[in-house]
């Protein structure tokens, strides 16, 4: 009996963490570079000794979710005309460096000037390796090629770094537009048959219609689950009853 209570439970915790991710994504429509997240379910164990316990019927623990990484689907490429809005074509990232040490990749091309002239994000992380504007030069004198080289009034002073893992989908999103590399992932190395698009910006390749409606269905797949282990819970007690 206790059975149903367990897979009840397993397949509401699954669809909570399927509805965190929509919101997730749903929330971050608007985010530049951003990539939506893939939710996966399996099968937990079976009892090998329910068969004979449950008059033939094979008993599973329920099911449980999987995060598949980020989508590699592209995001559409946006022209803004700002010149420090770079968009990424091809499965490349910027590298970033994170407050509290080590480095993390992006596709958000949002960048700006931080107080010593070197490009950010938006939220202040400083790109890899650091590139710092010449004194004197605004952002409207700020060109960038398709390889990264950045220039002004005709001199060269830095040039963007694009790298890329070996399984991109393996990769960890952390919050803020933000993909950690592991072992699953492989590690960080430049990237090929990438370039930049100066004054544009990669869409978030969140598709809204869709999320709407896998967000509706995981809503209806928890409510089930959720009535399943009321309907359990009530049969536990008449059982209780009875042995009373």
């Amino acid at each position: 009996m206790l059975e149903g209570l367990y897979s009840a439970a397993s397949g509401m915790e699954a669809q909570q963490q399927r509805l965190d991710s929509l919101s997730n994504d749903i929330s971050n429509l608007d985010t530049p570079g951003y990539q939506s997240e893939r939710v996966g379910f399996q099968n937990l164990l079976y009892n090998a000794a329910a068969p004979t316990q449950a008059g033939g019927v094979t008993v599973g623990g329920g099911s449980q979710a999987l995060e598949l990484g980020p989508s590699q689907v592209a995001g559409a490429v946006q022209s803004t005309g700002n010149p420090l809005d770079l968009a990424i074509t091809g499965a490349a990232y910027f590298e970033v460096r994170q407050p509290g040490g080590g480095t993390a990749l992006t596709r958000d091309g949002q960048l700006q000037l931080d107080a010593k002239g070197r490009l950010t994000t938006g939220s202040g992380l400083i790109v890899q390796p650091p590139i710092t504007v010449p004194a004197g030069v605004s952002e409207s004198e700020i060109t960038v090629g398709t390889d990264g080289t950045l220039s002004a009034n005709g001199k060269t002073f830095g040039k963007l770094a694009l790298v890329s893992v070996a399984a991109p989908e393996q990769l960890t999103p952390i919050g803020d537009g933000l993909l950690l590399p592991g072992a699953a992932s492989g590690p960080v190395k430049p990237a090929s048959g990438a370039s930049v698009l100066q004054g544009s910006l990669t869409s978030s390749n969140v598709d809204l219609a869709r999320a709407l409606t896998e967000l509706t269905d995981a809503q209806n797949a928890y409510s089930l689950t959720s009535k399943a282990m009321n309907i359990e819970t009530q049969m536990l007690q008449i059982a209780n009853q009875v042995r009373g």
